[in-house]
């Protein structure tokens, strides 16, 4: 594996704050914009199949009558007004050809039909409307045109609110495929397009529930289709949607040339001021902005138009080739991601690029300084994430990015690839598993603590199993512990520089290269305790660390640890560090150094090197009461061996030699 310099934490920040970019002229456009796959469903059949005409007609009907249709009742275009509380039942018959309208009563869902009026007071029989797309001329599947889909999309939207005006709680869509235009601005609805109004809505206190041969596809949009979605929670609660598959039209559009084909795109979801909304068993493909946007309406500092999404779910979902992001969260609070799968975000394909910031899930609220006062201004507010269970593979940025929000767990998922976070506090990394399988995984780091400032304190990485990595946990963050995890077989194990207030303790670190590592860079007030450490070169390198003047009472402790191999811990050019009570099989190299404390160490044990070596120009570096053995390799090797060039600045005091 290739040794990662640590100047790669400056490259690793552009990534935290993802601002990604990818050449998109990279990526021919279709040739045939706004091409329509053929597709040519097999519709399902309804359960209608009874055709004898019925011996009898409804104008001597009594009150509280109940009529079972076992046979075609056809009304030949009459209205019939009803007498109080009459209740249409069903047995594979239907009425058709007319109107009705009740006084009471109810009708069974299957009755109902585009040949079909009703008014007045009536109910479903059942709370559930199981949908038949051959029932509705308002709806036709397989390929088709611009218009057609746009007929399509008024008109599923338009039955979700007409069944539930009549006491549906459950639309129930079983075989079904056909194709939805999103992308058109609708009068007298909308004169500017705007991605929640023209998806096909889904209303409150509603559950859709799909089947998997339910395909709901996004109608093809063109280069100048700047966003869309294809379904929408918009301003809406209590509300589930199950089941299906929503393919988006990420292969099949046409994107404007340049940076803006980053801005365009469909979600083949929107979640926008929805509160207690749950989507569940969901099949996400071919997102051409992503699959899943997850936003509020208004602004979180202004009161009166802020109406945030709150408690949302979404579980057992699969997201597959999402462009840009799987899910994209900018706005939410009280939102748990659980038991998820996420493949193949953010790369490249037939005819698209992999777009902008190619994670599987980015939390990137908005915010920004006022230009004369500094004051922090939240436009939008994410916070009480919770991302658990879930498993990701192949994404060509990452798995999490948390970008901005407070009070994110991330925990016990399986991760491929890398986890950033930057303005974030009150954020958890914590149990997940982190195993890289590709090539391009593991040429990567595992988790990234960016520096995020003022905003970002009070985070913990911890329970973490990472394994196949160049770098297993790199932190330029302040506020930050890194504890209790199990890093094997990467090349680089812990990677800190300009930290601050933070603890790395009790992890168990395996590696082919340097276990703990620190370079070119300052550290604060860090304390390194209890940690196992195995490193394939050194065990813990510091070069060029806290040296310059205005570090110079900076402090890093390592207290209490155990260094299992032969490996040396390195201290060159280094500056402020205590060494205390650590168990070593191996030496110690300390060269240009300052202000180093190495006491009470109960065992340092060499092979093929020096116990404790100093060379170059050292100053203020104290050896205290630590238990030596002799070195076992070569004679030249001893227990101390100050080389310094000024010797005289070592305290050599109550060290022995065994």
């Amino acid at each position: 594996m290739k040794k990662l310099p640590y100047y790669l934490l400056i490259f690793m920040s552009c990534i935290a704050i993802s601002c990604s970019k990818e050449n998109v002229d990279q990526v021919a456009p279709p040739d045939t914009e706004g091409e329509v796959p053929v597709i040519d469903p097999i519709a399902d059949t309804p359960p209608n199949v009874v055709t004898t005409p019925c011996d009898f007609d409804l104008s001597t009907v009594d009150p509280n009558s109940t009529i079972i249709f076992n046979c075609v009742l056809d009304l030949k275009g009459e209205t019939i007004t009803l007498p109080a509380n009459v209740k249409f039942e069903f047995d594979g018959g239907d009425v058709k050809n007319g109107k009705l309208i009740f006084a009471g009563g109810t009708i069974a869902g299957e009755l109902l039909s585009s040949e079909l009026e009703i008014e007045g007071d009536v109910q479903l029989k059942e709370p559930t409307f199981k949908f038949f797309a051959s029932r509705w001329k308002g709806i036709v599947e397989g390929t088709t045109t611009s218009d057609i889909a746009q007929e399509n999309t008024f008109e599923l939207e338009r039955l979700f609110e007409y069944t539930k005006s009549y006491g549906a709680k459950t639309f129930q869509i079983g075989k079904f495929d056909a194709f939805f235009q999103i992308h058109n601005p609708t009068p007298p609805y909308s004169t500017v397009h705007h991605k929640g109004i023209e998806a096909v809505n889904v209303p409150s206190d509603f559950n859709l529930v799909m089947s998997d041969n339910t395909n709901l596809r996004v109608f093809p949009g063109t280069a100048e289709h700047e966003r869309g979605a294809l379904l929408a929670v918009r301003d809406a609660e209590n509300i589930t949607i199950s089941g299906g598959v929503l393919y988006g039209d990420r292969d099949l559009r046409a994107y404007p040339p340049g940076e803006l084909a980053g801005q365009y795109g469909s979600h083949t979801l929107l979640i926008r001021s929805g509160r207690n909304v749950t989507i569940d068993g969901v099949r996400f493909v071919d997102g051409s902005s992503g699959s899943l946007n997850i936003n509020s309406i208004g602004f979180s500092f202004n009161p009166d138009t802020y109406n945030p999404t709150t408690n949302v779910t979404v579980q057992n979902c699969k997201f597959e080739n999402s462009r840009r992001m799987s899910i994209a969260l900018t706005e939410g609070r009280d939102i748990k991601i659980l038991n998820n799968t996420f493949t193949n975000t953010g790369n490249s394909s037939t005819n698209s690029d992999g777009g902008e910031v190619k994670y599987a899930i980015n939390i990137e609220a908005t915010r920004r300084r006022d230009p004369d006062t500094g004051e922090l201004k939240e436009f939008e507010r994410v916070f009480d994430v919770l991302i658990k269970g879930n498993t990701e593979t192949g994404s060509g940025g990452g798995s999490v990015s948390i970008t901005i929000g407070q009070t994110v767990t991330v925990e016990e998922n399986n991760f491929e690839t890398q986890l950033v976070y930057t303005h974030t506090n009150g954020t958890k990394i914590i149990n997940n598993t982190f195993k890289a399988l590709s090539e391009k995984a593991k040429e990567r780091f595992a988790i990234f603590a960016a520096d995020g400032g003022e905003t970002a304190f009070n985070n913990l990485i911890s329970g973490n199993n990472i394994s196949g990595y160049d770098l297993a946990i790199a932190t330029n963050a302040d506020d930050t512990d890194i504890t209790n995890n199990t890093i094997t077989n990467c090349a680089i194990g812990l990677q800190f520089g300009k930290s601050k207030n933070s603890e790395f303790n009790d992890n168990n670190i395996t590696t082919t290269g340097n276990a703990i590592s620190a370079t070119n860079s300052f550290a604060k007030n860090i304390s390194l305790k209890r940690n196992t450490v195995n490193g394939g070169r050194f065990h813990v390198y510091f070069a060029q660390l806290n040296n310059k003047p205005e570090y110079s009472d900076y402090r890093i402790t390592l207290e209490d640890n155990t260094f299992t191999t032969s490996k040396a811990v390195n201290f060159t050019k280094t500056h402020g560090v205590i060494f205390k009570n650590n168990k070593v099989d191996g030496g110690l190299q300390i060269g240009d150094a300052s202000n180093i404390e190495v006491s009470g160490n109960t065992k340092i044990s060499p092979t093929e090197s020096d116990g404790i070596r100093l060379f170059g120009d050292n100053s203020s570096v104290t050896l205290l009461n630590n238990t030596i053995f002799e070195p076992t390799g070569a004679a030249r090797f001893v227990c101390i061996n100050n080389n310094s060039t000024n010797p005289g600045a070592i305290t050599d005091t109550g060290n022995t030699c065994n």
